[in-house]
């Protein structure tokens, strides 16, 4: 573990140089800008930070578009002279006794099964242990080691480790694992059979390859709340991994999804491993991959695998979702501040300077969105009917073009995933009129939340209910059809 300390102090961020400064700067000053028209101005433009929201999202969607327009004809030929990597995944487990057997069931059915599966326990206090022992057969290691293979399941491995959190789980697994690539698959997530399969084809294709996310559909618990949930999360999962793939087309990528991604052993090493400071450690991870390539000129690449997709638990309830997107956008928030000497820099390329001045606007864009909706609510209570029927103009003109963005993703989803399950065009119509007034506003309060703890600094990984051990492997299920 040594080793890999000292290569992530190599790999760590630098100061923040001015023009990072100006441009999180100019974010934060535009914003009280905007936000002083209100109570200068009549008129629509007073509520010009909505108009500054709206615009800046639609930016967004046109930049999505243009990119994944290859996804039109998406290419599926696969090299055949393409080497045959070894694969290994890693399970980080803290108190799955219930997840685990579907999970490996799932790889362990795998139409091109991974060459080991090493489970990292994180100081389960729960039946996990129990679950290996009886169900696999699996001899109890002491503490810190690993145990010796499954009799009925050669490549199966049991890591016990005193309970430290996913990232020094994961970075205690892949110095002991001995494969070229290595699977981070969530104890909560169950393949597509032929996941693995696409994964080690997308590595054998490409030796640049150094990072790779599958394509995750959410899965909540049965109930009200839950199909609520669902159903949003499900084109926001969609509408996430086409903007994937547009900003993998300008070597931008930086979100893989630890729940089911992929690394090339050697470069996890070289950074480091994965950072135990951070809430989102796949997220860093990826920065520092993308700065030691363009620090050391090695042209590593990270891609989003369509063909590789997996169903993960996703929160069906208030307070877990925001937790999970307090979460989620606190660990961006770290991971923003910890790149700062990136942002703005032509050193990094089109990552410097454009996506992650994107990510600079992207840190506000929640408080943009709440601040804007919360002066239309002051409007209309106010009695200033005029103008906030002329900011739902506004509002209305948006829905539409999110609408026409909505319906053109999905069919690239479709297209580049061959998958249909779960996004009907009929829900998707009625998700894009009522997400603006319900979801988004649910998003954009986790994040200001992760605001608060990240400037209070008071920040810790949320509880999320479990619903894998509840869904099975089953004929319904997406992953299964």
């Amino acid at each position: 573990m040594s080793s890999l300390t000292t290569a992530f102090s190599v790999a760590s961020p630098r100061p923040m140089p001015v023009a990072s400064l100006l441009i999180h700067g100019f974010v934060i000053v535009l914003w009280v800008a905007l936000f002083t028209r209100a109570f200068a101005f009549d008129g629509l433009f007073a509520w010009s930070i909505g108009i500054a929201y709206a615009g800046y999202d639609t930016f967004l969607l046109a930049f999505v578009a243009w990119q994944t327009l290859p996804l039109i004809r998406p290419s599926r030929a696969i090299d055949a002279a393409a080497r045959r990597p070894t694969l290994g995944v890693v399970i980080a487990a803290h108190n799955e006794a219930r997840s685990l057997p579907v999970t490996l069931a799932a790889l362990l059915a795998q139409s091109d099964p991974p060459d080991e599966i090493l489970i990292a326990d994180d100081g389960s206090s729960d039946d996990t242990g129990q679950v290996l022992t009886n169900a696999f057969r699996l001899a109890t290691p002491p503490s810190g080691e690993v145990s010796a293979p499954s009799p009925g399941h050669p490549g199966l491995r049991w890591l016990r480790l005193p309970h430290g959190g996913k990232a020094r789980a994961l970075n205690a697994a892949i110095v002991r694992l001995d494969t070229e690539i290595v699977l981070t698959v969530d104890a909560d997530t169950l393949l597509a059979p032929d996941a693995i399969g696409a994964m080690r084809s997308a590595f054998g294709a490409e030796p640049e390859l150094v990072g790779a996310t599958g394509i995750l559909i959410p899965t909540c618990r049965s109930g009200r709340a839950a199909r609520f949930f669902q159903w949003f999360q499900t084109y926001e999962y969609i509408r996430s991994f086409v903007s994937r793939y547009a900003y993998m087309r300008a070597d931008s990528l930086l979100l893989v999804s630890g729940a089911f991604a992929g690394f090339r052993r050697d470069a996890l090493l070289a950074v480091g491993g994965f950072d135990p400071e951070c809430l989102v450690e796949d997220y860093e991870l990826i920065h520092r991959l993308h700065r030691t390539s363009i620090d050391h000129n090695l042209r590593w690449r990270v891609r989003v695998v369509g063909s590789a997709r997996a169903t993960t638990d996703a929160p069906g309830a208030v307070g877990s979702f925001l937790n999970q997107r307090r979460r989620w956008f606190g660990g961006f928030l770290q991971t923003q501040y910890w790149n700062r000497d990136m942002v703005g820099s032509s050193r990094y390329g089109l990552l410097g300077t454009l996506m992650l001045p994107i990510k600079a606007f992207d840190t506000m864009q929640p408080i943009y969105g709440l601040t804007a909706f919360g002066l239309l609510l002051v409007f209309a209570a106010s009695g200033k009917a005029t103008l906030a029927g002329l900011a739902l103009a506004v509002i209305g003109v948006k829905i539409a073009i999110d609408l026409i963005a909505h319906l053109w993703t999905i069919h690239l989803y479709r297209r580049w995933t061959g998958d249909r399950s779960g996004s009907s065009i009929g829900y998707a119509v009625l998700a894009v009129f009522i997400e603006p007034f319900s979801f988004q506003l649910l998003r954009h309060t986790g994040a200001a939340w992760a605001w608060l703890s990240f400037l209070t600094r008071h920040q810790s990984w949320g509880a999320n209910s479990r619903a894998v051990e509840d869904r099975g492997l089953k004929t319904s299920d997406p992953i299964s059809r």
